[in-house]
């Protein structure tokens, strides 16, 4: 069984940074790919970027390119994702979630653990 903690959220006024932790609780923490996804009210969850285990690839979605930063420490068995210039569109639920062997990919179905998520809200 793998429990994810996410935390670091909070609310921010635009432009500012966040960075987001997920811990995990699990043997053998470097045999799994990572994803951060977020889902604001009313919408679809929506892939924000992973890495792969070893924390050598990485994947963005087009709308966090050049802002978010994912990257990982296998002997903390901590995911991170640094936040910059942040928008009031990036509001919403971020979760962290993990799958073994996953690669980077962006379909949360590929990831069987999910943390709880933690709020992000960014004011204009």
């Amino acid at each position: 069984q793998v429990q994810l903690v996410e935390s670091g959220g909070g609310l921010v006024q635009a432009g500012a940074s966040l960075r987001l932790s997920c811990v995990a609780s699990v043997r053998a923490f470097n045999s799994y790919g990572v994803g951060w996804f977020r889902q604001a009210p009313g919408k679809e969850r929506e892939f924000v970027a992973a890495i792969s285990w070893g924390g050598s690839t990485f994947n963005y979605a087009d709308s966090v390119k050049g802002r978010f930063t994912i990257s990982r420490d296998n002997t903390k068995n901590t995911v991170w994702l640094q936040m910059i210039s942040l928008k009031p569109e990036d509001t919403a639920v971020y979760y962290c979630a993990a799958g073994q062997w996953v690669g980077v990919l962006g379909r949360a179905s590929a990831y069987g653990y999910w943390g709880q998520g933690t709020q992000v809200t960014v004011s204009s």
